[in-house]
């Protein structure tokens, strides 16, 4: 399973981008794809228009939801990784990538390499 973050989601609607090329290849091979409803939330803040929105739609299905349990999760990793201003959001969306199990692909990896020693694994793209 893959995690998109909204990083990569964007990139991955940019015609020949290199993150276009690699959904078109997970598509293909059938690896499952997600998202996080925070990172959804975060691509639908845009820029972006309806027709991108529907056509992410179509091949990430419904995002993965956001529980009481990843609250927990998110504050801890949140609490460990420094509490750095500005990285609740991170620390959420991760959360939910290592409940479900998932690699995060991003293309901000920045964002979350402060979290690979909590176990969250990254596809840097």
């Amino acid at each position: 399973m893959i995690h998109l973050d909204t990083s990569f989601l964007i990139l991955g609607l940019v015609r020949d981008s290199r993150q276009s090329g690699l959904l078109r290849q997970w598509l293909e091979e059938g690896e499952p794809l997600g998202i996080s409803a925070i990172g959804w939330a975060e691509f639908l803040c845009g820029p972006v228009g309806d027709s991108e929105a529907r056509m992410a739609a179509r091949f990430l299905g419904d995002p993965v939801a956001f529980g009481a349990e990843d609250a927990a999760s998110s504050a801890a990793l949140f609490n460990r990784s420094g509490r750095r201003r500005g990285s609740l959001v991170d620390c959420m969306i991760a959360a939910i990538a290592l409940r479900d199990g998932a690699v995060l692909a991003t293309a901000n990896p920045t964002d979350f390499r402060r979290l690979e020693p909590e176990g969250l694994s990254l596809l840097v793209v």
